[in-house]
């Protein structure tokens, strides 16, 4: 029998200024290490992707599917201030993230 996860949230766009930021669900089809975890800032006029930042690392287990282990982001928000972004995955950890700085921490 193998497990199977149902999809990833849909994780509606922030804007903070001129920037839009995107929780990117299937990093590894670019490439990255991991499902999920991932957000992507790009500007909000044109679209072009400007970074991509790792919020929080997924380890695998090797002997189980990676499928369902994938972790992803469930909710992202602006603060109230409006400068950062508040992040939770399907867990319930708890990141913020400084767009200006380019950094993710446990919130």
């Amino acid at each position: 029998m193998k497990a199977k996860r149902v999809p990833p949230p849909d994780v509606p766009p922030v804007r903070i200024g001129a920037v839009r930021y995107e929780v990117l669900q299937s990093s590894r089809k670019r490439g990255l290490p991991q499902n999920g975890g991932y957000i992507v800032a790009c500007d909000a006029a044109s679209g072009e992707e400007l970074w991509t930042l790792r919020v929080y690392e997924t380890v695998y287990d090797p002997a189980m599917e990676l499928d369902v282990q994938d972790v992803f982001i469930q909710s992202m928000k602006k603060t109230l201030l409006g400068g950062k972004l508040k992040v939770e995955d399907e867990r319930g950890r708890r990141f913020s993230i400084d767009p200006v700085a380019r950094t993710a921490s446990p919130a």
